[in-house]
C-alpha cells in the first residue's frame, strides 16, 4: 500500500515535469519561427544549418551530467531539430500563401474570387502552421529547401 502512494507520488512529479517540459519545448519552438522569419529577413534561402546544429549537440553533449545515455539525449535533439526544421518550412509555406492570396487581393476592399478566404481567421495563420495544418510530419529527408545547399 505504501509503495503504491509512493509510485502515484512519483508519477505526479514526472507528470508536472511533463507538463513543464511541453512549455519549454513550445517557447523553443516560438523561437525557432523567429530565427526562421529572421532569417529569411536577412536573405537566407537554407533552413538547415548544420554548424549550428552541430554546436547545439556539442553543447547538448558537454551539458549531459545525468543517468541519460548520451547517445538517446543527442537522439533526442536530433529529432528536436528535424522538428524545428520541418516547423520553419510550414511557416514559410504559409508565409507564401498569405502573400499571394494578399497578392491576387487587389487593393483593399476590392472583392475576393468566389471560394477564397481572407487571411484573418483562415487556418493558414502563423499559430496553425504546424505539421497537422500542412499535412502532416514528412520524413527526416525534408525538402531542398529545409537542407539548404548541398
Amino acid at each position: 500500500m505504501a509503495e503504491d502512494v509512493e509510485l502515484r507520488r512519483l508519477r505526479r512529479r514526472i507528470d508536472a515535469l511533463d507538463r513543464r517540459i511541453v512549455a519549454l519545448l513550445h517557447e523553443r519552438a516560438s523561437l525557432v519561427l523567429d530565427v526562421g522569419r529572421t532569417k529569411q529577413a536577412l536573405g537566407r534561402r537554407a533552413i538547415r544549418d548544420l554548424d549550428r546544429e552541430r554546436e547545439v549537440l556539442v553543447r547538448i553533449a558537454m551539458a549531459n551530467d545525468g543517468p541519460l545515455p548520451q547517445a538517446d539525449l543527442l537522439a533526442f535533439y536530433r529529432s528536436l531539430m528535424a522538428a524545428s526544421r520541418r516547423l520553419e518550412a510550414a511557416d514559410r509555406r504559409a508565409a507564401r500563401v498569405r502573400a499571394s492570396l494578399e497578392g491576387s487581393a487587389g487593393p483593399r476592399g476590392a472583392a475576393r474570387p468566389s471560394g477564397s478566404r481572407g487571411s484573418a481567421g483562415s487556418r493558414g495563420s502563423a499559430g496553425s502552421a504546424g505539421p497537422r495544418a500542412t499535412g502532416g510530419s514528412r520524413g527526416s529527408g525534408g525538402s531542398d529547401e529545409e537542407r539548404g545547399p548541398s
